[in-house]
């Protein structure tokens, strides 16, 4: 891949290099905070909080507070990109699009800067997307409190759209979400003597597939979930019989009710599996995200606006099982996410996705035309 003279390129392709977890986001605050106080800084508030970023920008006669959040983190992935401007962080990558998400975020603000509208505008720089969840801890913050928007966007990138097109829906776009932690422990032994000992390599087999049967057997097929097991380990040599296993997994669904009878119907599995093969058994469902639900009043308008943009194609797509924690904002703030096309054969979290940048000044130019569209309108 060349050179390039986008700035906004050159910032993505920066802040590709330097992927951290969630929570650990310090350098990527470093070069955010160094971007933003080399702006015009007459209109400017920064606030921080923890490694997340609030930036508030004044409006020339402010009616409300408009907000934009991008998200920061990057994932537990080995890079393996044909890029020159490659993770330098082993072991971590930015394969969801968060490096895109923040570049695309400071051209707004940049813009936006240089050409204020009537309203004021919050810039939320948002940690710990991918997990353990910032959103709801932020929304809580005393920071974001003093600064609440009065409506919040944000956009994620899709690997199977072409570059200028957009997507969205109202209403529930992406699922309601829960990881899911499954332990299990019992008697390990020789491997030549199975009958005095428990063997949890083997429970665990039987339960990984008898929780394929809970979408199957267990909720409407009107409705919609998801139950994925990603990662399976036991024991640690071929002839000793382990004594523990882990299952890690994720729960997708579109309702809240289907979330709970899934959980249900795991924990009775669970049980079962207990008494069966006579072990112990823990279940953590570690970090849940709530569904991402676009706000109807928002959402059409924008849909009929961009539709009109003659470099921009609007589809109203269908609800998606992918999550994000955004939806903790739009539990509380209205506003709406959408799709942005990339043109990648990569889905998101793969090791080789690369999205085309042309994306990146596809969204600077409609999300500040949209911004200023609204924000300059009489109430």
């Amino acid at each position: 891949m060349g050179t390039t003279t986008n700035p906004f390129v050159t910032i993505r392709r920066d802040l590709h290099r330097i992927p951290e977890p969630g929570f650990q986001e310090v350098k990527t605050q470093q070069y955010l905070l160094q971007y933003i106080h080399s702006l015009p800084q007459e209109r400017l508030e920064i606030k921080t909080w923890r490694t997340g970023i609030l930036v508030k920008v004044k409006g020339n006669n402010p009616r409300q507070l408009l907000a934009w959040r991008t998200d920061m983190d990057g994932l537990p992935i080995s890079e393996e990109t044909s890029y020159p401007f490659r993770s330098e962080h082993d072991g971590f990558m930015h394969a969801c699009g968060h490096d895109l998400h923040m570049a695309i975020a400071l051209g707004i603000l940049s813009r936006l800067v240089e050409q204020p509208i009537d309203d004021d505008l919050l810039f939320v720089f948002q940690p710990a997307e991918e997990g353990p969840g910032g959103a709801k801890p932020m929304l809580a913050s005393p920071e974001f409190r003093e600064w609440r928007p009065d409506k919040i966007f944000a956009l994620h990138i899709a690997p199977e759209y072409p570059v200028g097109t957009i997507a969205t829906k109202p209403g529930i776009l992406f699922a309601n979400t829960s990881e899911l932690f499954i332990d299990l422990t019992g008697k390990g032994g020789h491997a030549a003597y199975p009958h005095l000992a428990n063997d949890m390599v083997v429970a665990a087999s039987h339960l990984v597939t008898q929780l394929q049967t809970i979408v199957a057997r267990n909720i409407d097929p009107l409705d919609s979930a998801v139950v994925t097991i990603g990662k399976i380990t036991g024991g640690t040599k071929q002839n000793i019989i382990a004594e523990q296993a882990r299952i890690e997994g994720t729960i997708r669904t579109f309702s809240m009710d289907s979330m709970q009878k899934v959980k249900q119907r795991i924990e009775a599995l669970v049980q079962g599996i207990e008494a069966g093969f006579q072990c112990q058994a823990a279940i953590d469902y570690g970090a849940n995200y709530c569904q991402v639900y676009n706000d109807e009043q928002l959402t059409r308008p924008f849909i009929d606006w961009a539709g009109q943009k003659q470099d921009i194609r609007m589809i109203e797509c269908r609800e998606a099982m992918t999550g994000e924690d955004f939806g903790y904002f739009l539990e509380e703030i209205p506003g709406f996410l959408f799709w942005l096309g990339v043109d990648t054969p990569y889905g998101l979290h793969h090791a080789k996705i690369e999205p085309d940048e042309a994306a990146i000044s596809v969204a600077i130019r409609l999300v500040t035309d949209y911004l200023a569209w609204i924000g300059n309108r009489q109430a």
